[in-house]
């Protein structure tokens, strides 16, 4: 039908001057100058097929009936300016098409000049020290990416060795997930350390010292370590990249921080992932990056140590504030406040000291921060839900089976807060909280309580 009145000769008065018709028009609308008393209504205008938005635009909606628009037909008008939005479109998705082209272009040449596996291939030997949930994980990513590569766990627990070795299942956290048969667990620090060609360190921050202390005389002076674990210590406020070298004796111990937002179990089931190593070595990032990097498991990589560790300590304990948020139903906008001024306080600490602001608004910061506080996977999530609905931290702790990293963290952050001079409301009412020295619901009036500021 379109098509059909396009070709339509135009009305006479399709080209007027719309107001010179109006003054022209025998059958004028009346528009302006109604004289004092009301005069009858004129009768509703009549509407030809040649009927244009010149003519249309004379007349109020009110003028026209309901069945007059039922039956109105597309004005030549309207179809000729449906033309230019087509056309538009179709400009607008050949710019999208040549940008999406040109960014596969780069990633292409980017792999081919790029795509180095030797690392991988001169690698024999990863030790995993830890067996929670996310050591595992990283056990069995490691292990899929080379069949022939031997992964060794090293465990404290010897029944879950032998579930390990026998069943190749971590029954304690992944009873559902058989781990591939190079994945092999031991008690025997020795044994584990032999040959290998790099160390993953998952035991928990507020236990690492005392356990590398123990097993530091089976450690190779050259070994990298790939720090996994995120948190403060309580008393010291060491993070781990000062824990590792001093706890092992050597301060020049290769290092290395793997963080990032990532689920142990959607890395267990190979879902899409990216996450960031940190080191101040260029290569040994780069290396890292070879080892771990596969079509599921996306690495960037940053010489930002400082402020990847410390984001990966404090999201901990922002997540806890979002749980009791949750859990004392204060609904979006006071959710969307908290995480917002939560991830203001990070940003302060972290640049007081030498973090970049981009890494705090990156992947291992902004990322991490979102997965953590908006997810029902979070351990420290789920302390503050908890929290909020008014169970005690002593029945909560007691009932997991994992580590909420930010429990303990929390007042090592406070303290780390005063160190440098910087006020931190929403992680100081958490570490309040978690000390029972505050409920959750004087901790909301407090701080809807303090000064109306500008922001910063």
């Amino acid at each position: 039908m379109a098509a059909l009145l396009l070709e339509l000769p135009p009305p006479p008065f399709l080209n007027c001057n719309h107001h010179q018709f109006l003054s022209s028009s025998k059958t004028s609308l009346r528009l302006h100058n109604f004289p004092s008393k009301t005069p009858p209504p004129p009768p509703p205008p009549t509407f030809t097929p040649t009927t244009t938005s010149c003519f249309l635009s004379t007349v109020t909606s009110s003028s026209i009936s309901k069945e007059e628009k039922e039956k109105e037909p597309h004005s030549t008008a309207v179809a000729s300016t449906n033309a230019p939005d087509e056309g538009s479109q179709q400009d607008r998705r050949k710019v999208v098409q040549i940008a999406w082209e040109k960014l596969v272009r780069w990633s292409r040449s980017w792999r081919s000049k790029n795509n180095k596996t030797d690392l991988l291939e001169r690698t024999n030997k990863v030790v995993v020290l830890g067996g929670g949930s996310f050591g595992t994980a990283m056990a069995a990513h490691v292990a899929y990416r080379k069949s022939s590569l031997e992964v060794q766990m090293l465990l404290r627990d010897p029944l879950l060795c032998q579930s390990i070795n026998e069943n190749h299942c971590n029954c304690k956290y992944f009873p559902e997930h058989k781990l591939p048969d190079n994945v092999i667990a031991t008690t025997d620090a020795k044994a584990a350390l032999l040959d290998a060609d790099f160390c993953l360190h998952a035991v928990p921050v507020q236990f690492s010292s005392s356990f590398l202390e123990g097993i530091a005389e089976y450690v190779d002076p050259g070994l990298p370590f790939i720090s996994l674990s995120k948190g403060l210590e309580l008393n010291t406020l060491r993070m781990m990249s000062q824990i590792i070298p001093q706890a092992l004796g050597n301060p020049y111990q290769p290092f290395v921080l793997l963080s990032g937002p990532s689920f142990a179990l959607e890395l267990m089931n190979k879902l899409p992932t990216a996450m960031v190593v940190a080191s101040k070595d260029k290569k040994l990032a780069h290396a890292t990056q070879q080892l771990l990097a596969s079509s599921h498991l996306r690495i960037s990589t940053s010489r930002d140590v400082t402020g990847v560790e410390i984001a990966g300590a404090l999201k901990n304990v922002l997540a806890i504030a979002a749980g009791i948020v949750e859990g004392m139903n204060l609904g979006n906008n006071s959710m969307a406040a908290l995480v917002a001024q939560g991830c203001s306080e990070i940003r302060w600490l972290a640049t007081k000291m030498g973090a970049k602001p981009s890494t705090i608004t990156g992947l291992s910061g902004t990322g991490d921060i979102m997965l953590t506080c908006f997810v029902n996977l979070s351990r420290n999530r789920t302390v503050g839900v908890r929290l909020g609905s008014g169970e005690k931290l002593d029945d909560i702790l007691s009932s997991m089976n994992q580590v909420a990293e930010g429990v303990s963290t929390a007042g090592a952050v406070i303290a780390l807060a005063q160190k440098y001079n910087v006020k931190m409301p929403v992680l100081t009412a958490v570490a309040r909280i978690i000390d029972n020295e505050l409920t959750p619901k004087k901790a909301v009036l407090e701080l809807m309580s303090l000064p109306q500021v500008e922001e910063v």
